[in-house]
């Protein structure tokens, strides 16, 4: 009798968990096996799938495909299959991807969510700690939460009984996960699921389209990195990169709420942007303050870029000038404008930038002119 394709890929999860317990670094028969499963049989299973699961992602996202991986050399306890957009998440270290995980003890599957090991700072990729990787995986569940309402069906937590540091990883790295028991598999809808997995998949990637996962400063520091450095610069994601246009309304929107907290708090206040490195200058009660304004559709905002001037104004001035940063802002876009809406505050009046490390990101190198002679 032929295996419909829902039983065909709960067959092959079924032999590999049969198959985990027997674990051995070594290339044995039963790893031999377990690979082959993994690396052909179950990644053709999600591979023939893909045109269904396109259906949960934005068109944006029309470069999917699927990979697999049990150990380079010597085998690993803790084998994977993803499902991910290539301009996304070019490599299994970088971006968000659909994976499917086994535990070490061949009793359940988990069909997850999860991120790579490397992000953008400072204009390069470089390794997430264990506490990066916890807040890059909650701010995924918070994208997820403001779509759904909750994580369900994803509540679970993984757990993949390994002893090695790598298994161990991929758990912190895991935003949401189903775990479903061997016995289990059988009445599960795994179709629905890998679905279900891939819509909210798709929901983190736009939210990273709109840069609501890269703090403004490490955002434009990239893009410096890009300019001066195209040739060391890796592809960088797909459609990341706000326009002009659209930069100008996050301003725009940031400057208008900077304004209205300002006068909130009983601040007389003048727009300087056009002519001063601060934005607003600010008094109340004969107490001036020389105001920068930031705004980003990030939902994370631990750093900013600010130019030489605006640094040294800050030092100079020191208890004289604040800081407002709008995050969160959102961007609505028709065919004949961008607006610019909500966006949350943080305050930093009377700012001391020297509790705050500054990084320089480029140089400006200019040929210095030679002396004339007899000069």
């Amino acid at each position: 009798m032929q295996l419909t394709m829902g039983r065909m890929m709960e067959a092959v999860l079924k032999k590999i968990c049969e198959l985990q317990p027997r674990y051995s670094s070594s290339n044995t028969p039963e790893m031999q096996e377990r690979g082959y499963l993994i690396r052909t049989e179950l990644t053709r299973e999600i591979r023939e799938r893909i045109s269904l699961l396109q259906n949960a992602f934005d068109s944006l996202f029309d470069d999917l495909a699927v990979e697999a991986s049990d150990g380079i050399g010597r085998k690993t306890e803790a084998p994977w299959v993803r499902l991910f957009s290539k301009a996304m998440s070019p490599n299994p270290r970088e971006g968000f991807y659909l994976v499917i995980h086994f535990a070490a003890n061949g009793s359940c599957v988990f069909f997850t969510v999860g991120c790579g090991s490397t992000i953008w700072n400072g204009g390069d990729l470089r390794p997430i700690s264990d506490d990066e990787l916890i807040r890059r995986t909650a701010w995924a569940r918070a994208v997820i939460e403001q779509k759904w309402h909750t994580i369900a069906p994803f509540e679970d937590q993984i757990n993949l009984g390994a002893k090695a540091p790598l298994p161990r990883t991929f758990e912190k790295a895991t935003a949401i996960a189903r775990s479903i028991q061997v016995n289990d598999l059988a009445t599960e809808d795994l179709e629905k699921l890998l679905f279900e997995a891939a819509k909210r998949l798709n929901e983190i990637y736009l939210a990273q389209i709109e840069q609501r996962d890269v703090s403004p400063g490490d955002r434009d520091a990239a893009e410096i990195v890009e300019i001066v450095a195209p040739l060391r610069t890796q592809k960088r994601r797909q459609g990341i990169g706000l326009t002009a246009a659209e930069r100008k309304a996050v301003e725009l929107r940031a400057m208008e709420l900077a304004a209205s907290y300002l006068k909130s708090l009983g601040y007389q206040y003048k727009d300087t942007s056009s002519k001063e490195s601060y934005d607003f200058l600010a008094d109340k009660h004969g107490h001036a303050l020389k105001i920068e304004v930031k705004g980003t559709t990030s939902d994370i905002c631990d750093s900013i870029m600010m130019t030489k001037n605006e640094v040294e104004l800050h030092r100079r001035e020191k208890g004289f000038t604040g800081l407002i940063i709008v995050s969160g802002i959102k961007l609505s876009k028709s065919d004949k404008e961008i607006t610019a809406r909500n966006g949350t505050i943080e305050a930093l009046l009377q700012w001391d930038i020297d509790e705050w490390s500054s990084s320089p990101i480029a140089y400006q190198i200019s040929r210095q002119q030679p002396v004339p002679l007899g000069g």
